[in-house]
C-alpha cells in the first residue's frame, strides 16, 4: 500500500522531454531513480531544452480545467458547487495537489540540466519560462487553494528532506513565487521581439502581468486580515510597479475595432481565424491576450466538458451578476438618474451599459449558436434572423438570467470553436494597477483612473461617464467598491471572482447570502408563466439556492490537505478548521 501512496512531492523522478517525447515513458506512481531515464542524448543543444519548456504551457488554465469559479462557483452564478457553498469535504486523494508536484518535479528536471549546459546564453529563455511556469504551479495550484506548502526547489531522491519536511509559511510560499518570478523577468523578451514562430510563448510583459497579479492577490489578502502593514504594502508596491512596467511597454492594446463598434467585447472572445464576427476579424488582430492557450479549430484541440453556447462557464447568471452592470449615466441601479424597473422580462436591461447587452441574453432577442442557429451571411437579412434563436425569458432556467459569453455564432460543432483562452489579457493589468495603488494609498487620481479603469470601463461604452473622484463624491460612492465593480463585470467569466472574494474576506458574508434570479412575483414573469412559478422568497425574487445550502465559513478560505499526504509525512499539519 505504501508504494501506491507513495508521496506526490516524488512521485517518478523522470525527466521533462518524457512529456514533450512519451516514447518509453511509464504512467506510474511510485518514485523511479534517475539512472533509469534514458535521456543521455537528450539536454544536448539549446532547442531540445525549448522543446521540453513547451510542455509546460499545458499547466496553463484553460476551458474546464483550473480552479477557477467553473470548479467552485461564485455568487455571479447560482453556485450548485460545494466549495462555494462550503459543503467540501476532506478527500483522501486530490488531484490537484497531485498534478501541481508532478509538474513542479518536470519543470526541476530541467532547470537542473541546465546547470550543466556548457552555453547558459543559449537557453536563458527556456530557463526563464521554466521558472514562470513552476512560479505558476505554485501560486494558481498550491497557495490559491492550500496557503502555505512544502516548496520543493530541486530534483528530489529517495534521501531528500522534503518528503518529511513541514509545510513552508505562506510568507515563504509567495517570496519563493515573486523570486522565480523575477528572475525569469529578467531573462524573457519583450512581445515585439519575439519571432512570429513562437508567438504565444511566455513574454516579459506576460511574466511582469502575473507577478502584478501575485502581489496585489497576496498584499490585499495580507491587509484585509489585520497583516502586517509593512509586508502587504511592500506586496502592494510591487503589484503596482509591475503592472505599471507592463502598460507604459506599450506591447499590448486593448481590443476594440472601430468596425464592431460597442460589440468588440463579446467578439474579443470568440475570435477565430475563420469568419467569427461581422467584420471578418481575425486573432491576429487580438493584441489585448498577453499570455493565452491557443486553439486552431482545424485542429480539434479544445476539450470541453459541456457546451457552453448560450451560457458562461458557471451557467446562469445571478442577480448579484446582473445587478452589477452600470446604468448609462456610469451608475449603479440603486443611484441612477434614468428609469430602472423589473417589471417586465426586459426592463431591467433597458439604459444599461453594453457589456450587459453583450454578456446577457435578453428576453426577445435573437442570438446566433454555432451548432444550430448559426449566422449563415452576417448580415442580419431574413434567412439570418431565420436560423436564429430567440431568446425565452424563461425556460426552465435557474435563475432567469442567461448569458452568452463565449459563444461563437458560426457554424462549428461544440467543443471545436478555435477561440483562445485568455489566462492574462490587458484589461485586467489596468483593473489590477487601479485596484492596487487604492489599497496602497487609500485613494487614487483621476489621472490613474483615465490611465487604467477608464480604458477598460469605456472601451464599449464610450459615452458613459468615467469614474471620478468627482463622480463619486457627487453620488455619495464607495470608490473601493466602484473598483471591485469594474473588475466584476469585465472579468466574470474568466475565473477570478471566487479568489477575489477570499482575497478581499468577504467570501463567508457574499457566499452565505441566498443566490437569487429575476423578481417573479408582479411581474411579467408570473403572468406569462403562470405554469411554472419557482420558489420564491418573501420579496417574490426567484431562489436559485437557498440560504440553508449555504455554510461557507472561516475554514473554507483554504481547501484541506488530503488525507493520503498527511499519512505519508506526519510533520505535514491539516488546515485551519479541518
Amino acid at each position: 500500500m505504501k508504494k501506491k501512496l507513495f508521496n506526490y512531492l516524488t512521485i517518478i523522478i523522470v525527466a521533462a522531454v518524457c512529456t514533450v517525447v512519451p516514447s518509453g515513458c511509464k504512467n506510474a506512481l511510485d518514485l523511479e531513480p534517475l539512472d533509469r531515464v534514458s535521456d543521455a542524448t537528450y539536454w544536448k543543444d539549446a532547442n531540445e531544452f525549448k522543446l521540453a519548456a513547451s510542455a509546460f504551457y499545458g499547466y496553463l488554465r484553460t476551458f474546464g480545467n483550473g480552479n477557477g469559479d467553473g470548479h467552485t462557483g461564485s455568487d455571479l452564478g447560482p453556485d450548485r458547487g460545494t466549495i462555494a457553498r462550503g459543503t467540501n469535504t476532506i478527500v483522501s486523494n486530490d488531484d490537484n495537489y497531485n498534478n501541481a508536484y508532478k509538474w513542479i518535479r518536470n519543470i526541476n528536471y530541467l532547470l537542473a540540466k541546465a546547470k550543466d549546459f556548457k552555453s547558459p546564453d543559449q537557453i536563458k529563455i527556456s530557463v526563464a519560462e521554466a521558472k514562470f511556469f513552476r512560479a505558476y504551479v505554485y501560486f494558481d495550484k498550491l497557495l490559491t487553494s492550500y496557503g502555505g506548502v512544502i516548496l520543493v526547489k530541486d530534483v528530489l531522491t529517495t534521501e531528500s528532506a522534503e518528503l518529511k519536511a513541514a509545510r513552508n509559511t505562506r510568507d515563504e510560499t509567495i517570496d519563493f513565487i515573486i523570486g522565480d518570478l523575477e528572475a525569469a523577468i529578467a531573462d524573457l523578451p519583450v512581445e515585439s521581439e519575439i519571432a512570429a514562430a513562437d508567438k504565444g510563448r511566455i513574454s516579459k510583459g506576460a511574466a511582469e502581468a502575473f507577478l502584478g497579479r501575485v502581489c496585489l492577490y497576496e498584499g490585499t489578502w495580507q491587509k484585509f486580515r489585520s497583516g502586517n502593514a509593512t509586508r502587504y504594502n511592500a506586496l502592494l508596491d510591487k503589484a503596482i510597479s509591475n503592472n505599471n512596467a507592463v502598460i507604459t511597454s506599450n506591447q499590448y492594446s486593448l481590443f476594440k475595432p472601430a468596425v464592431l463598434g460597442d460589440s468588440a467585447l463579446k467578439y474579443l472572445f470568440i475570435l477565430e481565424n475563420q469568419k467569427s464576427n461581422p467584420a471578418g476579424i481575425t486573432k491576429s488582430s487580438n493584441q489585448e491576450y498577453i499570455l493565452g492557450v491557443r486553439y486552431e479549430s482545424n485542429n480539434l484541440l479544445k476539450t470541453i466538458p459541456n457546451q457552453i453556447s448560450f451560457s458562461s462557464l458557471g451557467g446562469d447568471a445571478s442577480r448579484v451578476m446582473a445587478d452589477m452592470y452600470l446604468c448609462n449615466d456610469g451608475l449603479p441601479i440603486d443611484k441612477t438618474t434614468l428609469p430602472f424597473s423589473r417589471a417586465t422580462l426586459t426592463s431591467e436591461y433597458k439604459n444599461r451599459e453594453h457589456r450587459m447587452r453583450y454578456f446577457m441574453m435578453i428576453p426577445g432577442l435573437p442570438y446566433w449558436q454555432n451548432a444550430v442557429n448559426y449566422h449563415i451571411n452576417w448580415d442580419w437579412s431574413a434567412a439570418d434572423l431565420a436560423i436564429a434563436r430567440i431568446h425565452n425569458a424563461w425556460n426552465g432556467d435557474v435563475t432567469g438570467y442567461s448569458n452568452q459569453y463565449w459563444s461563437a455564432e458560426r457554424q462549428v460543432p461544440n467543443g471545436q470553436e478555435g477561440w483562445d483562452y485568455p489566462v492574462i489579457r490587458l484589461a485586467e493589468v489596468y483593473l489590477n494597477y487601479a485596484e492596487a495603488l487604492f489599497e496602497r494609498n487609500g485613494d487614487i487620481s483621476d489621472v490613474d483612473l483615465d490611465k487604467s479603469l477608464n480604458l477598460v470601463r469605456n472601451r464599449v461604452n464610450v459615452s458613459m461617464p468615467k469614474l471620478s473622484n468627482a463622480l463619486a463624491k457627487a453620488h455619495n460612492l464607495d470608490m473601493q467598491q466602484e473598483i471591485r465593480r469594474e473588475r466584476t463585470v469585465e472579468l466574470q467569466a474568466e475565473n477570478f471572482r471566487m479568489d477575489d472574494l477570499k482575497r478581499w474576506y468577504i467570501a463567508h458574508i457574499e457566499l452565505a447570502k441566498v443566490s437569487l434570479g429575476v423578481r417573479w412575483k408582479g411581474t411579467e414573469f408570473e403572468t406569462k408563466y403562470p405554469d411554472s412559478p419557482p420558489p420564491l422568497t418573501a420579496d417574490g425574487d426567484v431562489i436559485a439556492d437557498p440560504v440553508t445550502e449555504r455554510k461557507f465559513s472561516a475554514k473554507n478560505y483554504l481547501i484541506p490537505l488530503p488525507t493520503n499526504q498527511l499519512q505519508l509525512n506526519p510533520n505535514l499539519v491539516q488546515n485551519p478548521g479541518w
